[in-house]
């Protein structure tokens, strides 16, 4: 059965189910004559656990990252000599996988020669604070790293969660034991439960010769200025401080270095009109798309937002509690990661989060969702400024 007229066909691999009718369509019918802009919120994405294990690459914002296109601040040294130490890491892990079984001598005959681990640590952790191009760096070791991409993975804590509690955890040992390099952005230390499975899960991994390189957010109470706690790290993985070597990495949020301030929140009619003009857009009120997030399990938001070009939203307000904000950090961040431009009216990103949000245990995590958000609006003004005018 093919799709609805107007309504785009799921890619392959990506079913969708329809929960709710448009929060566009429920504005009222629209003057403007272009065709209905698509609603987050009529989207259920259902995602097959092999799609889990494809997709475990750097989403599409870091295609093109390389080292050679880190631009480390002159003021931080510490940033150009971690690109230096990231770079050897990688080229250490050519060759044989380590993992692989003893040799023989001459012909196969004769006893197992020992296999020679690589010197050193087999992981490595980024250490710092938001902004300062950890997931760039990440995401360029993986690049950079000389194995075949299915011998590689990338994802976030999150995603590396839910490929577990997909294929159990078993599996999920069998399916990545083979692989070099395993990359887990923003490690979550502010879930106990998770990170002893994912530590064990990373324990195992090791075992069986496989690299491994992370980044963090910050353990609640353990709010630094403006930086990740690599002791914190260390002591929640448990037995494997001692494979990981931290790389701390100083610097300022380099999404606003020189930047100007982000722009003011349009009007609901300019936001409408823009997502009306706009190729691909998604159109919906933003509390609407707060109570759909509740609805959908965060590990498929990038799957929710497969294929939309522009998201605009109306009635932005600040989110009422932090179930809530946690969600909308966790959708900034696919967005983000999508290059995805965000229009909004009603009020400023910066006023997302209540005061006691940003002084409490998630306070790193909420200023990076308004630093992701603040340089997608930035894209998203130009939205308007292509719409027709009246």
């Amino acid at each position: 059965m093919g799709s609805p007229p107007g309504r785009p066909t799921a890619p392959a691999g990506l079913a969708w189910s329809t929960v709710s009718s448009s929060s566009a369509a429920a504005q009222g019918p629209s003057p403007i004559a272009d065709p209905a802009p698509q609603s987050l919120c009529a989207r259920e994405p259902r995602v097959p656990a092999d799609r889990l294990v494809a997709e475990m690459v750097p989403p599409p914002r870091f295609d093109a990252v390389r080292f050679d296109t880190y631009v480390p601040d002159p003021n931080q040294p510490s940033q150009t000599e971690a690109v230096r130490i990231l770079a050897e890491f990688a080229a250490g892990l050519g060759g044989a996988h380590p993992a692989q079984g003893p040799r023989r001598g001459f012909l196969g005959l004769g006893r197992p020669k020992a296999h020679r681990s690589p010197a050193g640590p087999r992981g490595v952790y980024l250490d710092g604070g938001y902004g300062v191009g950890k997931t760039h760096l990440l995401a360029s070791l993986w690049h950079a790293t000389p194995a075949e991409p299915a011998l590689k993975a990338f994802g976030t804590f999150v995603e590396l969660t839910n490929l577990v509690g997909a294929l159990g955890f078993q599996q999920t040992v069998r399916t990545l034991s083979g692989h070099r390099l395993l990359c887990i952005d923003e490690f979550e230390l502010d879930d106990p439960g998770d990170t002893v499975l994912v530590s064990s899960l990373l324990g195992k991994l090791v075992d069986a010769g496989v690299a491994l390189a992370a980044t963090s957010n910050t353990l609640p109470g353990k709010l630094g200025e403006g930086r990740f706690a690599s002791a914190d790290f260390l002591r929640e993985i448990q037995g494997l401080s001692a494979r990981f070597r931290s790389l701390r990495i100083d610097g300022e949020d380099y999404r606003h270095r020189g930047l100007p301030e982000a722009p003011e929140p349009f009007t609901d009619e300019q936001v409408t009109k823009a997502a009306y003009a706009t190729p691909g857009a998604s159109l919906d009120a933003f509390p609407l798309l707060l109570d759909h997030l509740s609805r959908v399990h965060p590990s498929r938001y990038g799957a929710l937002t497969e294929g939309i070009e522009a998201v605009c939203l109306t009635e932005v307000r600040a989110v009422p509690d932090q179930s809530t904000a946690l969600r909308l950090v966790v959708l900034a961040d696919r967005l983000y990661d999508r290059e995805v431009p965000v229009l909004a009216s009603g009020s400023p990103f910066d006023q997302l989060f209540s005061e006691e949000m940003l002084s409490g245990g998630y306070k790193k995590k909420y200023f990076r969702a308004i630093s992701r958000l603040t340089a997608l609006a930035r894209d998203g003004k130009k939205l308007v400024d292509a719409a027709p005018g009246d």
